[in-house]
């Protein structure tokens, strides 16, 4: 039997825009003012939520299960780069991410906030609004406070998972459409 679909529709005159090779999860929610580069991945419960503002995701990026992205009226948009991981229930609130930044499980960045290039938020860290982390950074806590430089391993492991992901999404979706789901 298969799950539920995802849901995909426009808002206020705004329909999501997907780039090619797109996998997108049964049971995530795409909505609104949302554009998704060449090889997204958007995982199973995640929500893109491009109702009071807008989204944008670079290539190879990936928002796994659970993960929300949203921003608050008149103040904020989510703006994320490529070969980003958004991990399992994170939260990105109108934060500008950048590429190849990770940011882990359960994480929150909040409105204004900007991750630098390759930086890394560690699972259950509160990012508060309009903090600024420096590229290649590794940040933890509530508030989250710099700890050290990100590792040569470490950026090696993130581009390895990038490139598992893809791989990942790639069989996923072939199940899909094996099991004759059609989404873009």
């Amino acid at each position: 039997m298969l799950g539920r679909m995802a849901i995909i529709r426009p808002f206020s005159g705004k329909v999501p825009v997907f780039g090619r090779d797109v996998f997108l999860a049964e049971g995530c929610s795409v909505l609104g003012d949302v554009e998704l580069a060449e090889g997204v991945s958007i995982w199973y419960g995640a929500v893109l939520r491009g109702d009071v503002g807008a989204i944008r995701i670079g290539a190879r990026t990936n928002v796994q299960d659970n993960a929300t992205i949203h921003m608050t009226f008149q103040k904020s948009n989510a703006s994320i780069g490529a070969d980003v991981i958004i991990a399992h229930n994170a939260v990105i609130h109108g934060a500008c991410i950048g590429d190849r930044a990770l940011i882990g499980m359960g994480a929150v960045v909040m409105d204004n906030a900007q991750i630098g290039e390759g930086a890394w938020v560690a699972a259950g860290s509160v990012v508060p609004p309009n903090t600024v982390i420096s590229p290649n950074t590794l940040v933890m806590g509530s508030p989250a406070k710099a700890l050290r430089e990100i590792r040569e391993q470490e950026k090696e492991w993130a581009g390895g998972a990038i490139e598992r992901y893809l791989g990942l999404a790639r069989e996923h979706k072939a199940q899909q459409e094996a099991a004759g789901v059609r989404l873009p």
